[in-house]
């Protein structure tokens, strides 16, 4: 079993204060990488497909530039965001280079799309250098703090099936002997998937959808915390967010017990959200994505919100009467 630890602050600080700090919900252990619990999601810096207008180019540098100053050492990325006319690691390269020492920016291969942007068949194996290689290129960097295995096509709660992903992750594993990456990760994945690919190679994180209303991931949540390894969520906000998916109307599930714990401290529904999740375990790690400072700089006070156990019951509750 790894073992790793966490640091949090036990002071309750609520999330007026002017100036949030990423470093108030406490670090882990990434590999080699020591990152805040509160990072960046870079995907919707570009803007959402269906977006009527690109999202500006000098506003998501900006958002970039204030989530370091705001201490964001973790940023997830990915080649295959980009629209027409934006490219997430492109921003991120020009935004934040020469690179600090401390940041952490954490890609994920797997998927495909050809260059109109259409999907592709996921990569083989011996196509996965490439997609490293792309991201080594665009990111500017030599070699990749953590690359994570993007698995499949379906997310929670749509049937995933447990095909083994030992050939991709081995694959990955070669590249990591090779230099090319520090840290290997894996997403959207099962509980089996997970113990296999742990099998093959140590794995630091896996990124799969989970938020307050979407809890079918709970075991995988669990093992992770077992073995010392970061558990990262996806869409842990977006699901309550109108417009935030392609897929349907927001998601109002226990939206009452949220807002009653938003206004008992004076914060945002997703900011109770993001704090639920980094409630969950000192291994939760959050990567909420945005292209606007305040939604920023809201999302990083999340990890300051200090949720009392009374309210950690009513907010557990609502997944079991959904």
């Amino acid at each position: 079993m790894t073992t790793n630890t966490s640091t949090t602050t036990s002071t309750t600080t609520t999330t007026s204060n002017p100036t949030p700090d990423a470093a108030a919900a406490g670090t882990w252990q990434l590999g080699d990488r020591t990152v805040n619990r509160i990072g960046l999601g870079a995907m919707r810096l570009i803007g959402m497909p269906w977006d009527a207008t690109p999202r500006d180019r000098d506003g998501s540098m900006a958002v970039l530039r204030r989530a370091v100053e705001l201490g964001v050492d973790h940023i997830d990325t990915a080649a295959f965001y980009f629209t027409p006319v934006r490219s997430a690691n492109e921003l991120i390269s020009t935004a934040l280079q020469p690179y600090g020492d401390d940041l952490t920016i954490t890609t994920k291969v797997g998927p495909a799309r050809s260059r109109n942007g259409d999907y592709e068949e996921m990569a083989r194996p011996d196509q996965l250098r490439a997609q490293v290689e792309e991201n080594l290129r665009q990111l500017g960097r030599d070699h990749l703090d953590v690359v994570n295995l993007r698995w499949g096509t379906r997310m929670a709660g749509e049937g995933r099936a447990p095909e083994s992903v030992a050939e991709h992750f081995g694959a990955l594993a070669e590249l990591r002997e090779a230099g090319l990456i520090r840290n290997l990760g894996i997403s959207n994945v099962l509980s089996e998937q997970l113990t296999e690919a742990m099998a093959i190679a140590p794995v630091v994180c896996v990124q799969n959808q989970y938020g307050l209303t979407s809890r079918e991931d709970d075991a995988v949540l669990a093992l992770c915390g077992e073995h010392g390894i970061a558990f990262v969520p996806f869409f842990a906000v977006g699901a309550a967010v109108p417009g935030a998916s392609p897929r349907g109307g927001a998601d109002e599930t226990g939206q009452a017990e949220v807002a009653a714990v938003a206004a008992a401290h004076g914060a945002t529904p997703a900011q109770v959200r993001l704090a639920w999740t980094l409630h969950r375990g000192p291994h939760v790690l959050a990567i909420p994505g945005t292209g606007s400072p305040a939604h920023l700089e809201e999302n990083v006070a999340a990890g300051a919100l200090r949720l009392t156990d009374e309210e950690l019951t009513l907010l557990d509750g609502i997944a079991s009467n959904s």
